[in-house]
């Protein structure tokens, strides 16, 4: 197995992603009264407009409840992609971050494609700008471009594909079987998980998910003293020493699956804690614990959530309804070109659907089949 190659060493997106501004637009806690009022709202504009809520994991319990009490969608950006695509709705509410709702209209120019705040970012796509990126690949034509689905439309009209975080080692191992090579990006954690599992020759984009390059080896060791019952479900945007003390590496569908049919009463994750809301909901009897990143200066154990999933709130989507804010444009020809790389990622899973509705299978050599 070749060794992980980190030809581009600048990662910038710490400067270049501004948290704090993030945090401060995080909405003000509601009252009861307050969010009633305003699930009540969104559900009759909704309605009003025959739009549907679309909702990542991450993004606030109030949003995938409304999402899912509305007939929108809860799940990871690849069903998010699918569920857009394929609904009959005119309008589109993408409550998660901006390359989500890029990908929503790439795949349905025709529809109408609102965000609560278009604001919400994310940190690997403001680390990988499209000039650099387009440098980066002209460097090295014989490479076939995989990019993660945490990136801009622009980057993604120059890739071949596109993967989410649960088709990636499918999909990397379908080209590698092919003898490509393999320029990746962003992720640098992701990519080199998926080197070590499929062997494929990678060449990498240094890039990092500001949440999930927090959580910590040293930490979840201890954690997992603590409780020896618990199984370790880690997500792969994770550091290597994260990873290997793994029960189930996955992407957020894969995890909650996980929860949910792992016979065990508690679980460790390493994932953004927004997930939670949707595992105590569909496995009320586990006891889930957030894995450790010793955030904030080491006063807070986890500190595990994105501020700009966090950006978005139950007052977004009733003001990008009532006032038409925030809606996603993407021109050509930039969307046109982004839209095969999603186009051939579908396309594959359609084909392959057992490749993403679980876990990868071995992944850890501590507990064999997960």
């Amino acid at each position: 197995m070749n060794d992980v190659q980190f030809d581009y060493t600048r990662q910038d997106a710490s400067g270049a992603s501004c948290t704090a501004h993030a945090w401060a637009k995080v909405p003000a806690p509601l009252t009861t009264a307050q969010r009633d009022a305003l699930k009540q709202r969104a559900a009759e504009l909704l309605r009003q407009q025959q739009a549907v809520l679309v909702a990542h994991y991450y993004v606030d319990g109030d949003l995938q409840d409304l999402a899912l009490a509305t007939g929108g969608c809860v799940s990871d950006s690849l069903e998010m992609a699918r569920f857009g695509r394929d609904h009959a709705a005119g309008t589109l509410v993408v409550a998660g971050v901006r390359f989500m709702g890029e990908s929503a209209k790439i795949l349905s120019p025709a529809k109408r494609v609102l965000m609560p705040d278009l604001d919400a970012t994310c940190s690997l796509d403001l680390g990988c700008p499209a000039d650099e990126f387009n440098r980066f690949c002209d460097a090295h034509p014989d490479r076939t471009v995989v990019v993660y689905a945490n990136t801009s439309a622009a980057v993604k009209a120059r890739a071949d594909w596109m993967v989410t975080s649960s088709c990636a080692l499918s999909i990397v191992q379908h080209l590698h079987d092919q003898g490509r090579k393999i320029l990746w990006a962003p992720d640098k954690h992701l990519g080199s998980y998926v080197q070590r599992q499929t062997g494929a020759d990678m060449l990498m984009w240094n890039g990092a998910c500001i949440v999930h390059d927090e959580f910590k080896g040293l930490e979840l060791e201890l954690l997992r003293r603590e409780h020896p019952q618990a199984k370790v479900l880690v997500h792969p945007e994770s550091p290597r020493e994260v990873v290997d003390q793994a029960d189930v590496v996955g992407s957020t569908a894969q995890m909650l699956r996980a929860v949910i049919e792992m016979d065990a009463p508690e679980f460790i994750v390493a994932t953004d804690n927004g997930m939670f809301h949707r595992m105590r909901q569909s496995a009320p009897g586990k006891r889930l614990i957030e894995a450790p990143t010793a955030g904030n200066s080491a006063t807070c154990k986890s500190c595990a959530h994105c501020p700009w999933m966090a950006m978005n709130g139950l007052q977004g989507v009733v003001d990008c309804l009532e006032k038409g804010l925030g809606e996603i444009q993407v021109d050509e020809p930039i969307r046109s070109q982004a839209l095969g790389c999603i186009d051939r990622m579908l396309d594959f899973v359609a084909a392959r659907p057992a490749t993403t509705g679980r876990p990868a299978q071995g992944l850890v050599p501590h507990i064999g089949a997960a």
